[in-house]
């Protein structure tokens, strides 16, 4: 029977629970090694540690439950580089009856609190509002905002900034009058420009006689007030607020300056104190068409890219949109601050540019036709609820991977930034974000997954001291400043098993995840979709399933009827049929922005929700059985059924015709009739169940 929690406490998953010893070995099993963690995944069996860690002298890796210990001569042996340590003065008094947390064999995940000696600094919120949108539209985008101010802490400091044809930076300090910086919005400015027309640049600072290195707190509280203190001024703000009062003539878009609006947000963040986590969150109504970042000329008769014109190298305005935004993201990773998007439009907006900020710098991204959309609405709420909906959001964090010697890392797929932290672990294989052994991770939550990407040395290790440890050992040290301005180091340790795949490679094949298999191939895919050009996603894909069925599958040549694979491999090729047909491979019918959408977010959530997006589930409910997963095939429609089907992103309620003609007659409303009320009600509980832990807030249909 499958676990309920396959993550587990460590929040870890694996393609290969039991490891290969030899790099040709490895490339046999045609499914990389790789692992993919939940960094901050809430768990109420992790212990927090009210000290610091205790580190390796040499490879800098945390004690843990593997490390050998000498009780006797309080020595300690790492398990990665094998190094002698000796116990601190603190620690005479342990023993193997009174052992510290760090070494208790259960916690090989555990939380280490460090004691703000200075006052936390509190969390920004940089608003950015589009305003070049119809009226209803900003009425609902302001109604969101309103919503939001209230449900956020009160030492929070928020700042607020519209733009349209011009960027207007609100000064929220100065509640006499409504008092705005305005900037152009058709050329790029500098972030030292921005500084010093804000006065925020030390330039400004010596000019009023303040002699001091970093802005003074008064001047940059300017722009960003606590909530408590500036509601009533930004209220004030949202009221007067007007659509984009410049001219559009007749068959011409709007002149928006999104990329600018961005740049001036990044500048302003910039004068904050270092070490603030700080989030700039974008609500964008349609593509930028004014300076840069602009992804389609103001004339409506140039349609937006597509996917053919990007292939033919046919949009003119893509590619130099993408460096604009990498150069963004570039500050916005040096300051530690996150980009978070919600584009509510018809039209594209330009999230396919936008990605390597949002993703670079662990932010969220939600796609909606509108801002009166309930996926946007319910999605814009969650991000600032508490309690039990709230997301976690974290900041200013990094994380590191210590090895045993034998492994190599390639790389990760996901929402973060190499620190170009160069080691002896690190492959010579680039895959994701690699070339190093540290990341960076301006913003991230409770469901933030990333993925791993590991190689094997290629070198003779018959002689070394791992030649005799049947274990290998895996460290992740993820660091974070936590919602409540808490310095956190959250320490996770794993070993599996090497086996020797010349001996026998049943071992091997049961230690196989075909869950996690199926994702880490879909991340793969989709990065070599961006990265590598004419790459044909469906034939590599059709490849590797030939290879790893030739590999593991039992048959006789020439006798298609006597194949057959391990029960471990038996859902792997229906995986592969669905990823094949999916948003993720298939771009077809979707624009840029919405494979875009659609990839950030698989590379960013965790392997049970990532399955559900390449393989949907589906529900049956009737009255002659229990729910029960039905197969995703017409022939599960039936007229006396209801079908639930959850792809993710969509939550649908199929109702059989006889079920729909007496829901249309009100039968569910008769006294005698209750059993069919609670069979039309229940796969309506299931999907609030669904709803209720997911972000973005997919969007339930009814049929």
């Amino acid at each position: 029977m499958a676990s309920p929690d396959p993550e587990g406490v460590d929040g870890v998953r694996m393609t290969w629970n039991l490891w290969p010893r030899m790099k040709v070995e490895s490339s046999k099993c045609v499914i990389p090694l790789a692992a993919t963690i939940s960094l901050i995944r809430p768990h109420p069996d992790i212990p927090t540690l009210p000290y610091a860690p205790l580190r390796c002298k040499t490879c800098s890796s945390v004690l843990n439950p593997f490390s050998r210990v000498d009780f006797a001569a309080k020595i300690w042996i790492c398990p990665f580089c094998y190094c002698r340590n000796h116990f601190p003065p603190h620690y005479a008094q342990i023993s193997e009856t009174n052992l510290p947390g760090e070494l208790y064999p259960q916690y090989t995940t555990l939380h280490y609190s460090f004691p703000n000696l200075s006052q936390p600094q509190p969390p920004v919120f940089l608003f950015l509002l589009d305003t070049c949108v119809i009226h209803e539209e900003l009425h609902f985008a302001k109604s969101a905002l309103r919503q939001a101010l209230g449900l956020l802490p009160d030492n929070a400091l928020v700042g607020f900034l519209s733009f349209g044809t011009q960027v207007h930076v609100h000064e929220l300090g100065f509640s006499e009058m409504s008092k705005v910086y305005v900037f152009r919005g058709s050329k790029e400015i500098p972030k030292d420009q921005i500084l010093d027309q804000l006065g925020l640049s030390r330039r400004a600072g010596y000019q009023k006689g303040m002699m001091q290195s970093q802005p003074s707190a008064a001047t940059v509280t300017r722009f960003l007030l606590p909530a408590s203190d500036c509601e009533y001024t930004l209220y004030s703000v949202l009221d007067e607020l007007q659509t984009d009062p410049w001219p559009v003539s007749l068959g011409t878009r709007p002149a928006r300056c999104t990329g600018v609006a961005l740049s001036v947000a990044a500048g302003l963040l910039a004068a904050c104190n270092p070490g603030t986590g700080a989030r700039i969150i974008a609500l964008v109504g349609g593509p930028c068409t004014e300076g840069p970042g602009s992804i389609v000329s103001k004339d409506l008769s140039d349609p937006v890219r597509s996917h053919k014109d990007l292939d033919k190298d046919a949009a003119p305005y893509f590619k130099k949109a993408v460096k604009f935004y990498e150069g963004l993201a570039k500050q916005l990773v040096s300051q530690g601050h996150v980009l978070d998007l919600f584009a509510s439009a018809l039209d594209q907006v330009g999230v396919a540019e936008m990605k390597v900020a949002v993703e670079k710098t662990g932010g969220l991204v939600v796609l909606s036709e509108s801002f009166g959309h309930s996926v946007f609405k319910d999605s814009f709420k969650r991000v600032f609820e508490d309690g039990e909906q709230s997301l976690g959001l974290c900041f200013n964090g990094t994380l590191e991977i210590n090895c045993s010697k034998e492994i190599k890392i390639q790389g990760i797929i996901g929402p973060c930034t190499s620190l170009e932290k160069k080691g002896l672990s690190v492959a010579d294989t680039v895959i994701g974000e690699g070339n190093t052994t540290a990341w960076k991770l301006c913003g991230l939550d409770k469901s933030t997954c990333l993925t791993m990407m590991f190689d094997l040395s290629s070198s003779d290790r018959s002689n070394t001291p791992a030649a005799a440890n049947p274990q290998l050992y895996l460290q992740f040290l993820t660091s974070y400043q936590s919602p409540d301005g808490q310095s956190v180091l959250r320490v996770t340790t794993v070993t599996r098993r090497w086996v020797d795949v010349a001996v026998s490679s049943e071992e091997l094949v049961q230690g196989f995840d075909q869950e996690t298999a199926a994702v880490v191939m879909a991340r793969l895919a989709s990065l070599k979709m961006e990265t590598e050009e004419a790459f044909d996603a469906t034939r590599w894909l059709d490849r590797l399933l030939i290879r790893l069925c030739s590999k593991f599958g039992d048959y006789h040549k020439d006798d298609p009827s006597s194949f057959t694979l391990n029960p471990s491999f038996s859902l792997f090729p229906q995986f592969i049929f669905n990823l094949r047909r999916s948003q993720f491979v298939q771009v077809f019918n979707n624009s840029p922005d919405e494979t875009a959408y659609f990839r950030m977010l698989l590379n960013r959530e965790n392997i049970s929700n990532a399955a559900v997006m390449i393989q949907p589930s589906l529900i049956s409910y009737s009255f002659n059985s229990l729910p029960a997963p039905a197969l995703l095939d017409v022939a599960s429609i039936s007229a006396d059924r209801i079908l639930l089907l959850d792809s993710y992103f969509s939550v649908v309620i199929f109702h059989g015709m006889t079920i729909a003609q007496w829901r249309n007659m009100g039968y569910q409303n008769q006294p005698e009739h209750q059993a069919f009320a609670q069979l039309l009600q229940a796969p309506h509980d299931d999907a609030q169940i669904i709803i209720r832990d997911r972000f973005p807030v997919p969007r339930l249909v009814g049929v």
